[in-house]
């Protein structure tokens, strides 16, 4: 289980921070910070909660642990235990922020129990993310699709020793990583592009009274930052192992690797991957 705890510890640091961020801008009503603050905060907690989870490869979001499947050969059946890890080291995370903002959080809202979507006294956004009234449904996908497209790509280019690399300074690239996709794309949505971060927070705000506008809010956003991270990552990790990577990957062995699955030989001097 040392794995499942390691995932488990990192999502919850990474969320503790980043929960906690926008906690005290949205309460703090602008005194205590701004957008810059929010993306330190999760910039922060995706380095320190990689340098936590580091004994199970530090992936801390499911659709990051799918495209290691696909073309790392990370075992697929460690997936659902990896994604349960994650799922509920969010969850404990969002819960610890609102039991520490649970008095702010009843000013803020205008009285004991009062918990809100979508109003400007609404503190909801703190723990999921809620897109932006004028986004349409494909707007808000491809948001979150590009959002963790740019992710994966940069992830593997920071992971690639056949390139430049980052080796032990990854953590730090990937603190650069994720405060640039949210200065730069992270206002229309507010970045999930993690189901983890974004599913798990969700549950827990519904179970403590935000209600089903949680998951209707947005014309039903609440499907979006689950699966939009899941194709952006596969899409990302494609692009870099298409056109960048040279190592073991699928997309670098005969017909793609779909040997692999059809059980066709490949020709003499081009070994299948197996």
């Amino acid at each position: 289980m040392r794995e499942p705890f390691s995932e488990f510890f990192g999502v919850m640091i990474l969320v503790l921070f980043g929960d906690g961020s926008v906690a005290q801008v949205v309460l703090g009503k602008g005194a205590k910070g701004d957008w810059n603050n929010i993306n330190w905060g999760w910039a922060l907690g995706v380095m320190l909660g990689v340098y936590c989870g580091g004994v199970s490869g530090a992936h801390l979001n499911p659709a990051v642990t799918l495209a290691n499947c696909i073309f790392r050969k990370f075992p697929w059946k460690k997936l659902p235990i990896y994604a349960l890890a994650q799922l509920l080291g969010a969850m404990v995370a969002s819960l610890i922020v609102y039991g520490n903002y649970k008095s702010a959080i009843d000013v803020f809202e205008g009285g004991h129990g009062i918990r809100t979507v979508g109003l400007d006294t609404s503190t909801a956004g703190i723990f999921c993310t809620y897109p932006a009234p004028f986004l349409t449904k494909s707007g808000q996908f491809f948001d979150e699709f590009i959002g963790s497209s740019i992710l994966m790509f940069c992830l593997y280019a920071l992971l690639d020793d056949g390139n430049i690399g980052a080796g032990n300074l990854t953590p730090l690239g990937l603190f650069f990583v994720i405060y640039g996709i949210g200065a730069c794309f992270g206002s229309n949505t507010g970045y999930a592009i993690n189901p983890a971060r974004d599913l798990g927070p969700r549950i827990m705000s519904h179970a403590v009274g935000y209600g089903h506008q949680v998951w209707t809010a947005g014309d039903y956003y609440f499907w979006i930052p689950v699966i939009a991270p899941f194709l952006g990552c596969t899409f990302g990790g494609f692009l870099y192992d298409a056109f960048i990577y040279t190592g073991d990957s699928p997309i670098n062995a005969p017909y793609m690797g779909l040997t692999r699955f059809m059980g066709v030989r490949a020709k003499a001097g081009r070994p299948a991957m197996v």
